[in-house]
Parts: structure tokens; sequence; C-alpha cells
């Protein structure tokens, strides 16, 4: 049988406290960074749409008390002709901008990558600028700008020529046309996007591809753009998402000229049911019913990038 030394026996035991190790401090760290968006997202995210979501089953007025209707709101989505008309008229705009906001940038940026082009860097700098500029400002020159009887873009093309040239703003006719012009105004981000990723496509591909006698156009369309896809969908996700929220142009514009219903786009709509005529449960299924739409959108958008979109990594 062993003892102890008498000298261990009389050690008094001390509980040495617990440390934490380098990986759970910069875990507790990377919390507390965190915590400022977190509780930005449960409040003013979060929470506000549960609420939206329980206020579209309710009559729910600013002032008055608040009666649970059931689907009686959402039924109404169907049975109203200003909300379906807000939303053809937002599904018939994006239906003509969406190609043209994934084109348009597409060209200047193959433009950019090619070699027909002088002074790259100063073009890259001047077509992102419009991009950084306010929306509300930038609307306002382009309103001035596509003015029916003092546009200066009138003004050219009755320099051209044409006597009676349309005016942009209010023929229904034209008007989708002046606000894809708009539209294209910010287009910087996403010729940005797609130039950088025509870069990064590896140049032994290319030479590969001239030794078998492959033209500009072949090189382009085998080559480049299937390079290249994820920043197209990237850019097409986002040109879907941005039109379900298309908001400020037709404010903007309904506030500073006559009353068209051709401008009355989904989310005005929507802004005006809650806050001028103070129907807020109505307001909300109108918001959610937009929500499932660009959900439903999205999702077809991946579901059917499968067959378009390649990933270098992928099979």
């Amino acid at each position: 049988m062993t003892t102890q030394p008498a000298s261990m026996a009389s050690m008094p035991v001390t509980n040495k406290p617990r440390t934490r190790t380098i990986e759970q401090r910069q875990r507790l760290w990377g919390w507390v960074f965190l915590s400022p968006w977190i509780i930005g997202f449960l409040v003013f995210t979060l929470f506000p749409m549960i609420a939206s979501l329980a206020f579209s089953f309710t009559d729910f007025s600013i002032g008055k008390e608040i009666k649970f209707i059931g689907l009686a709101n959402w039924a109404n989505l169907f049975q109203d002709p200003v909300t379906r008309n807000s939303l053809w008229v937002t599904l018939r705009f994006a239906l003509i901008s969406v190609p043209i906001a994934i084109l348009f940038p597409l060209g200047m940026a193959a433009l950019l990558n090619s070699k027909l082009l002088f002074g790259k860097p100063v073009l890259r700098v001047l077509f992102y600028m419009p991009y950084i500029v306010p929306a509300i400002s930038g609307i306002f020159v382009w309103q001035s700008f596509l003015n029916g009887q003092t546009g200066w873009l009138n003004r050219i093309l009755r320099l051209i020529g044409i006597a009676d040239p349309p005016n942009w703003l209010f023929d229904p006719r034209f008007l989708s046309f002046g606000l894809v012009m708009i539209g294209l105004w910010g287009v910087g981000n996403a010729m940005l996007t797609m130039l950088a990723s025509m870069q990064g496509v590896p140049t032994e591909l290319y030479e590969a591809a001239r030794v078998d006698g492959a033209n500009g156009w072949t090189l382009f369309r085998r080559i480049t753009l299937p390079m290249i896809s994820p920043v197209i969908l990237y850019n097409l996700v986002l040109s879907v998402i941005g039109l379900m929220q298309y908001f400020t142009v037709p404010f903007i514009l309904s506030n500073t000229t006559r009353s068209n219903p051709d401008t009355n786009f989904f989310n005005l709509n929507l802004y005006r049911t809650a806050f001028q005529f103070q129907q807020m449960g109505f307001a909300s299924a109108q918001a959610w019913f937009i929500f499932l739409i660009a959900l439903a959108l999205t999702v077809g958008i991946f579901a059917t990038s499968k067959r378009w979109v390649y990933y270098a990594s992928g099979e």
C-alpha cells in the first residue's frame, strides 16, 4: 500500500479557473461584432415581416380597431382592378427591361474587353460613375432630358428630321422605353462585374480555339458566355428582384407629372394603399403577394440555371 509524502498531503487543493481557448474567444467576439446586425435584422426586418403577414388577415387601418377577416384581403388581390392593372404594368415592364438590363451591360463589357477601344480605364470610370449618382437626382435629370416638348432627346430627333418625336413619359406606347432608358443609366455595376469575369477567362481556351479556326463570334458564344454564365445568373437574379421592388422612378414621376395608370407599378400602388388610403391590412397582403412572386421567379431561375450555367469546378 502506497502513501503520499507528507508535503504533498498537506498541499491545499485549488480549483483553477477554466480558460477559454483561442477558438472560443474568436467565436465569442464574432458574435459580439455580429450582434448589431442580428438585432437590426430581428427588429427591423423579421418582426415587421411577421407582423405584416398577420395584418394581411385583418381589416387593419390606422386609428381603427383591428378585425380578423381571414382570406378576404388575399381574395381582393384578384378582384381589385387597380391591383390587377399594377401587377400587369410591372410584369409587362419586366419582360421589356430584364433582357435589356442583361444584354446592354454584356455588350458594353465585351466592347471594353476587346482591342477596339483606346482609353479603357477612363471609359470604365465614365460608365460606372452614373451608378453612384443619387437616384433622385438622376431621375430629375432624365425627366428633363425626356421631356416631350423641351427635352434634349426630342430636340436631337427634330434636328435629324423627325418632326413629331414621341412623348416618352406620357405616351403609353413609348413609356416603357423611356423608363428603360432611365434604368440603363445605372448599369455600370453590372457592366463591371461582367467585364471582370471576362478578363478572368483563361487565355489558353481562346488560343486553342483560334488554332482550330474559330472566329470572334464563335469564341464569344462558345467560350466567353459559358465561362461568365455564373455572373450573368447573378445579375439576372438581381434584376428580377429589383423589378419586383421597382418604386423610386414611378413614384418621382407620378408626383411631378399628371397621374398616369401606366406608371402605377405594383409597389407604387402598395404605397398608396398603405399611406394614402390607410388600408394597412390590404397593403400587407399586397406586400406578401409580390414577395411570393419574386420568390417564385427566383426559384424558377435557379431551377433552370442547371441547363445554361457552367461552373468550372462542377461536372
